[in-house]
């Protein structure tokens, strides 16, 4: 699944992943490859890219949301520090 992290000043992140933890405002969720459409709002926590299953990036995010359609998942965050 294709992966793109923004915000507001930049483009974090773009690339081919596995897939992707996300700090929902309810609680971690995870998106794979060939997830189902999706929108959803993001708390304040730590997003996990996912990027085979051994390597992970991390970053600390802003609250924000993630939209998945097509098997490409678009996080927009107001601000993101990577780990």
């Amino acid at each position: 699944m294709i992966l793109e992290i923004l915000t507001p000043e930049k483009k974090l992140y773009s690339g081919e992943v596995y897939g992707v933890q996300l700090p929902g405002i309810s609680g971690l969720f995870e998106i794979l490859d060939k997830h189902a459409p999706l929108v959803s709002a993001l708390g304040k926590g730590n997003l996990k890219i996912l990027k085979d299953k051994k390597e992970v990036e991390s970053y600390s995010i802003q609250s924000g949301f993630v939209e998945v359609i097509n098997n490409k998942a678009t996080v927009l965050v107001e601000g993101a520090v990577e780990l």
